[in-house]
C-alpha cells in the first residue's frame, strides 16, 4: 500500500502568484469599481485550476489615498492590476475620468483597458483571466529590461494636489 501523504509531491513547497489592485476609490469610482467586481469574478474563476495546480493566490488591495503611496507602489494610472508585480496592461491608456474629477475637484484621466483591439474603461474579465493564466503558464518568463525611475504621473499629481486643495 502507498503512503498517499509521500504520493503525488505532497511534500512538494506550493508556488503563490501575487496579484495587485491597485486604486484611487472604491466608493465612487465606477472603474475602480467595475475593476474589483472584475478582478473578483476572474480570481473565482481561476483559482481552483491554479489551486489543484499547486498554487495559492495572494490578493493584495491597495487604496492609494496619498502621493506618497502612489510612489511607495510606483502607481502609474488608476486602476492598476499587476500580477507578480508586472502590469497586466501593455500600454498605459487613459480618458477623462468624471468620477474621480468629482472626487479632487479637477480634470483627471484614470485608465482604459485594451482587450482585442477594444477600449474599456473596465477590464473585461477574460483579459484579467488571459493575464492571470499567461503569468502562470508562460514557458518563458519575461525579460525584465533596465527599470526606468519611477515619477508621479501628471494626472496623480492633478489629483492630489485636487483632494488636498478640497480639505482645505
Amino acid at each position: 500500500m502507498v503512503n498517499s501523504s509521500k504520493c503525488c509531491g505532497a511534500n512538494q513547497k506550493r508556488k503563490q502568484i501575487q496579484i495587485d489592485f491597485l486604486y484611487l476609490d472604491l466608493n465612487i469610482c465606477e472603474r475602480c469599481l467595475g475593476t474589483d467586481k472584475n478582478l473578483d469574478e476572474a480570481i473565482n474563476q481561476v483559482s481552483g485550476v491554479l489551486k489543484a495546480a499547486g498554487f495559492d493566490i495572494i490578493i493584495n488591495k491597495v487604496n492609494i489615498t496619498t502621493k506618497e503611496l502612489a510612489i511607495r507602489h510606483e502607481f502609474i494610472s488608476s486602476p492598476t492590476i499587476r500580477i507578480n508585480g508586472k502590469d497586466i496592461a501593455l500600454d498605459v491608456k487613459e480618458s477623462l475620468c468624471e468620477d474621480c474629477g468629482d472626487l479632487c475637484g479637477d480634470n483627471v484621466d484614470c485608465r482604459v483597458w485594451t482587450y482585442n483591439g477594444v477600449d474599456y474603461t473596465e477590464p473585461p474579465k477574460e483579459l484579467i483571466v488571459n493575464a492571470i493564466l499567461k503569468e502562470v503558464y508562460s514557458e518563458k518568463q519575461r525579460i525584465r529590461s533596465k527599470k526606468e525611475e519611477y515619477k508621479l504621473p501628471y494626472n496623480l499629481e492633478v489629483f492630489f494636489a485636487g483632494k488636498a486643495n478640497m480639505l482645505e
